[in-house]
């Protein structure tokens, strides 16, 4: 028998915790909650689980000082999930380690398909490492090394999240093909049918300009083609 992918969900708000633990469990999931930050690290932390539902208004901790705990130990997938839709918390929650976050109210349905791409993305990643990539790939200065997981800037390594390093990946093994924010998500995030929230895109590619980039304003390696999409020159 099959084993069930576990949720952990970390919300302080009771009546939002059990609508998603109904929910998940109609949809085949195991779910195990927590109400406060220091709770939800804590069983992040020592807990098997799928995916992690993060709010960022928690008691104790908050959201983001619980993500970076989970950072530094665990690469287990984690789907922000906040009322706040202001992008400074978008690009806080991606920069990170974020997978992706989804903004309240939500609709159930995506939370669902959000999660079982997530979980099946990490799942890939997990059977296949870096067999399926390529070897080194570089572009006037700039190089990503998918053994090793590190991307460099004229020798001098990025910090970059795994969603900004995976875009980078993407985007230079397609060197000079332009992609829509849709197909990015559906490409790099796993996202199909459309059900990401293109913004994701357009915050990780600013973040990852930010550190790629000598002037973010004038680049020299991530270009935006108007009306098409984002792409690697």
């Amino acid at each position: 028998m099959e084993t069930k992918s576990k949720v952990l969900i970390v919300e302080d708000e009771k009546n939002i915790a059990m609508l998603l633990s109904f929910n998940l469990k109609r949809a085949g999931f195991d779910t195990d909650t927590a109400e406060d930050g220091e709770a939800g690290l804590k069983k992040a932390l020592t807990g098997q689980y799928a995916i992690v539902l993060l709010d960022i208004m928690l008691p104790k901790l908050d959201g983001f000082a619980v993500l970076r705990g989970i950072r530094m130990r665990s690469d287990v997938p984690v789907i922000m999930v906040t009322a706040r839709d202001d992008e400074k918390d978008k690009i806080m929650g991606l920069d990170n380690g974020a997978d992706d976050y989804i903004t309240k109210p939500f609709s159930m349905s995506e939370v669902i398909a959000r999660i079982r791409a997530n979980i099946r993305r990490s799942r890939d990643e997990l059977v296949n490492g870096g067999k399926e990539k390529g070897g080194i790939l570089s572009v006037r200065g700039l190089s990503i090394d998918p053994e090793r997981y590190i991307a460099r800037r004229d020798d001098v390594e990025l910090e970059l999240s795994k969603k900004e390093y995976d875009l980078l990946y993407f985007l230079m093994e397609n060197a000079g093909k332009p992609f829509s924010r849709e197909e990015l998500l559906d490409r790099v995030w796993g996202y199909g049918d459309f059900i990401g929230d293109a913004g994701t895109v357009d915050v990780t590619v600013s973040r990852l300009r930010k550190k790629l980039e000598a002037d973010p304003a004038a680049p020299e390696y991530l270009f935006t083609k108007r009306g098409v999409g984002y792409y690697i020159q």
